[in-house]
């Protein structure tokens, strides 16, 4: 197994790798809308699910997988009534490719965060 630490994405905030690659394939630990120098959150549901995937995308160039190769998500909501500005970011992140994914709405998510997204990627 091979840990993944990408400079382009916020350092984890407790006891876990960003991502682990192992048998041609990356699991991501879940990403929070954090700015990676500041590791702040700002603004809404958009923005912050703008950068959960920015994030995301950086874990996974690192893993030497990319947006194209992920095969399942998960998505963690505070709100499921963010669900539709979620799902435009989300979209867009991904074009035509679309991974199989689950959504579910939380009661919490780390540094009160209002969207998280875990993915499995081919390398």
């Amino acid at each position: 197994m091979d840990i993944i630490q990408s400079p382009n994405a916020p350092a984890a905030i407790g006891p876990y790798a960003q991502a682990i690659r192992h048998g041609g394939l990356v699991y991501t630990s879940g990403q929070l809308g954090l700015d990676p120098t500041s590791m702040q959150l700002t603004g809404d549901v958009t923005a912050q699910s703008e950068q959960v995937l920015k994030n995301l995308a950086a874990v996974l160039a690192q893993s030497g997988a990319s947006m194209t190769t992920v095969i399942k998500t998960t998505v963690f909501l505070k709100n499921m009534g963010d669900f539709a500005a979620m799902n435009a970011v989300y979209a867009k992140a991904f074009g035509a490719h679309t991974p199989a994914r689950s959504t579910v709405e939380v009661a919490r998510l780390p540094k009160d965060a209002l969207v998280e997204i875990e993915c499995i990627a081919a390398v």
